[in-house]
């Protein structure tokens, strides 16, 4: 099926290698027999526009397209908007989507304060937040929702993962180097409780405004300090700059880098050369085995890029959220929410998830090292597994959380 998308802005066009039809949407009602429609909130134009962006876009639409292009008899219609990293308009978009052009579910959201802020809708209107780009875990915390659900990863996962891995080969002495916004500050927060568990020291942090161009003054910062590894806590194109800018100015000659949040496509922009040696949580490697191949081929064939994980779980919260709809027979979004974490998660990216009641899905999550030009052997070929960390290990406890309707044992 040709994928028609409905755009929050109209008139503006764009291309990844299929035809994505972008019409501004009527704020008639629906009719019953209309079609279902999926909401996509992505950064088409910034800093996470390759994370995310309109490969979210045709990842749902695969997914669309596998389940024939319908559910209750109906059909079924993505709809895609940019929040331009800004939650007043991330909001706005998401009000509009569900108060009048009969959106059920909104998806992706890859920054943490428009995340909040969409999650906060959701759970008001009562419909579906599949939050498959967004970072932060106060999404299944404080800020948790009946109605939302954190499908890929989040900070706690990725904490977990990278720092303590690096804490083992004897970092002891941490700089950070976050984004000056929800991502960086929870990112921060959750990877200092690891290096306090493994009994390292942060000697210093600074802040940064987010999708800024000059990181001179922040990395003279860090190397200053001396310490052992400077964290970024930061990502797309922030991350980018920051790792390039880090390398031109000699840091990584006597301190080791780690990136708390890395995309292949952070990897595939800087190039090996740039990025080898550097260790990564990731959920999701389009090189894992034969199922995550044969889904990234088909990725690849429509966009011409390296799908992340934020693509590949953005399939798979469409297939499961679908499934859910088909098995209960209604969009009504706490019925649809509570099946989704009834049924187990399968699909190419996942085995066995399951879906907690604070709705943090758990799964899997791997641990990679980035490989050197001379050991890449075909195109993509970027990573090296280490480690794989079972979701309970990698994910916090549903106690710990403070989501306030978890129930207690």
């Amino acid at each position: 099926m040709k994928p028609c998308v409905r755009s929050a802005r109209s008139g503006v066009r764009k291309s990844v290698g299929l035809a994505l039809t972008l019409l501004a949407v009527a704020p008639s009602a629906v009719a019953q027999n209309g079609p279902v429609r999926l909401g996509v909130l992505t950064d088409m134009s910034s800093l996470y526009a390759d994370n995310g962006g309109l490969g979210s876009v045709v990842a749902a639409q695969m997914a669309v397209d596998d389940l024939k292009g319908n559910v209750l008899g109906r059909p079924i219609e993505i709809v895609a908007g940019d929040h331009q990293n800004k939650a007043d308009i991330g909001s706005a978009i998401a009000r509009r989507w569900l108060e009048n052009e009969n959106v059920e579910a909104i998806l992706d959201v890859p920054n943490s304060a428009v995340a909040l802020a969409v999650q906060g809708i959701t759970r008001d209107k009562k419909k579906l937040f599949l939050a498959t780009g967004a970072a932060t875990s106060r999404l299944t915390g404080d800020e948790c929702s009946q109605t939302g659900i954190h499908w890929t990863y989040d900070t706690y996962a990725l904490s977990q993962g990278t720092t303590r891995a690096i804490s083992r080969l004897g970092a002891k002495s941490w700089f950070f180097l976050s984004a000056d916004y929800s991502l960086g500050a929870q990112l921060e927060a959750d990877s200092r409780k690891v290096i306090d568990a493994t009994g390292g020291k942060v000697v210093g942090a600074v802040k940064h405004p987010i999708n800024t161009p000059d990181f001179s003054s922040f990395l003279l910062q860090a190397q200053a300090s001396k310490a052992d590894v400077i964290a970024l806590a930061d990502a797309g194109g922030d991350f980018i700059n920051a790792v390039k800018q880090a390398g031109e100015f000699g840091v990584t000659r006597g301190q080791k880098l780690a990136g708390l949040i890395v995309f292949i496509a952070d990897i595939h922009s800087l190039g090996l050369q740039n990025a080898q040696g550097l260790m990564l949580s990731s959920a999701f490697y389009w090189d894992l085995n034969e199922e995550t191949r044969a889904w990234s081929k088909r990725f690849i064939e429509k966009t011409k890029k390296v799908p992340t994980m934020i693509h590949a779980g953005t399939y798979g919260a469409v297939m499961h959220y679908l499934k859910a709809v088909e098995a209960t027979g209604t969009l009504d979004g706490p019925t649809v929410a509570a099946k989704m974490r009834e049924l187990p998660v399968n699909d190419f990216m996942t085995r066995n998830g399951k879906i907690r009641q604070d709705g943090r899905l758990v799964r899997d999550m791997y641990l990679f090292r980035v490989k050197a030009p001379e050991e890449s052997k075909y195109q993509f070929d970027y990573y090296q597994l280490l480690a794989t960390i079972p979701g309970d290990e990698a994910f916090r406890p549903t106690e710990d959380g403070g989501c306030p309707f978890v129930k207690k044992s």
